[in-house]
């Protein structure tokens, strides 16, 4: 129900910041040295990418990071399940898709030592989930680890989310990577190796009843975080390279958007103040934002 709707049809819409809701994440089995640290965001590095970034990089690059930032010390560092879940929605609200991939992840030092995190065949433990997981972007060829900075050692680097780039491969069964491929990425001196894992252990995620309860929170908290990604790109310097992104969903978006007020309401709800399909103005979400029938309807799609 929109704010109007509740009785408040005179109040002067404002611009301001808030904190986008958060679904309650659930932690993993605490083998990991530094699982038990929160995520912590990094402005900076936020504010450089929307400087610098080319058209093509610009949303997939972003919005991890922007993520972090809006999580900043408010949740543990190990939820990799709920950061996957929430960042696939907050992806395909700009149209951009992006599905779980579950991972074996080896972090090695220039001396050659090194340690191995997740399971090539994961599993829960009542509400945790024994593994590792990050994205993959099939359209961009990206891997995007959010929360690879529970791991101490590459914590220590500061960098945030880890996004590269990949080759990407299909197996026959239509997963997205064959079981047993790797992925070698780098940061600072430290390699880290990604072996991706079978079908079964994807299936240990989405099909779990943990993370079918709440599917709906990933969902609206993926729908807040693309609100707040959206405010970011159509900002004074960013807006004309977001408009050459190839994603026409997310054209659409800042173009309906524009410079309307936004805010979050009493539930931690993002919306907009924006004219409804009669011409009436309300607050309304990103995804009650009424788009050409032309432009393409948000990832996941059944």
């Amino acid at each position: 129900m929109s704010k109007q709707k509740r009785g408040k049809k005179q109040r002067t819409p404002q611009k301001r910041i808030a904190r986008p809701s958060v679904a309650r994440p659930r932690t993993a089995t605490p083998v990991l040295p530094g699982g038990g640290l929160p995520l912590r965001g990094n402005l900076d590095v936020t504010a450089r990418m929307l400087q610098h970034a080319t058209p093509d990089q610009l949303v997939e690059l972003v919005l991890p990071y922007l993520w972090v930032g809006l999580a900043d010390g408010r949740i543990p560092a190990n939820v990799c399940v709920d950061a996957c879940m929430t960042l696939r929605n907050a992806y395909g609200q700009l149209g951009v898709r992006a599905e779980l991939l579950p991972v074996d992840l080896a972090i090695q030092n220039k001396d050659g030592g090194g340690t191995r995190y997740g399971s090539l065949t994961p599993a829960w433990t009542g509400t945790s989930w024994n593994g590792h997981c990050v994205l993959v972007l099939p359209d961009s060829e990206r891997i995007v680890d959010a929360t690879v900075e529970q791991f101490d050692e590459v914590r220590a680097i500061g960098m945030g989310p880890m996004v590269g780039k990949v080759a990407l491969s299909t197996h026959g069964d239509g997963s997205l990577m064959v079981p047993g491929a790797q992925v070698v990425l780098q940061r600072g001196e430290l390699a880290l190796t990604y072996t991706v894992a079978g079908p079964e252990a994807l299936a240990s995620i989405v099909e779990h009843p943990e993370a079918v309860a709440h599917t709906d929170d990933h969902r609206r908290t993926g729908v807040n975080v693309a609100s707040f990604t959206l405010v970011a790109l159509r900002g004074e310097g960013v807006r004309g390279r977001a408009m050459q992104t190839p994603h026409p969903r997310l054209r659409a978006l800042l173009r309906a958007v524009g410079e309307a007020p936004y805010e979050a309401d009493e539930d931690g709800d993002v919306r907009f103040y924006l004219p409804d399909e009669d011409g009436q103005e309300q607050w309304l979400r990103l995804d009650e934002i009424a788009l050409p029938p032309s432009v393409p309807s948000a990832w996941p799609r059944s």
